[in-house]
């Protein structure tokens, strides 16, 4: 199966790549594709199929694979991305909190639902 984005398009919708940047695009693509259609298929639906038919633009999926791809660029290759860092001085202090804990690409709950792959769910509780 083909990418669902590709390095020009996270340039044209993103910004221009170092080279090694592109590098590290073109091992993502094929890996960001996969999760997004592994995730679609675990939602009983079919990533390829919701775009060939329009049910999905094609505008909206390569939007998203370059959000995310731009996410993992943007995190040193060498570090783990975080959503909170502090650091104090001399009380010796550290606080870090991973953006994904134990690595990984990240996708977040709002990429998921542009692609129709989350939806709200309504629970019912009864009180007893």
């Amino acid at each position: 199966m083909s990418d669902l984005a590709t390095v020009d398009d996270i340039i044209t919708l993103k910004r221009a790549l170092t080279a090694s940047e592109q590098e590290r695009a073109h091992a993502l693509l094929p890996a960001v594709s996969a999760i997004l259609r592994d995730k679609a298929k675990r939602a009983g639906k079919d990533l390829d199929s919701m775009i060939s038919t329009g049910e999905l633009s094609v505008e909206t999926v390569t939007s998203v694979v370059a959000d995310i791809v731009m996410r993992e660029l943007n995190v040193p290759a060498s570090e783990e991305a975080a959503t909170q860092v502090s650091q104090s001085a001399l009380g010796y202090t550290l606080n870090y909190s991973p953006l994904s804990p134990g690595g990984g690409l990240f996708i977040k709950r709002a990429e998921l639902e542009r692609l129709g792959l989350r939806r709200q769910q309504v629970r019912n509780r009864e009180l007893i």
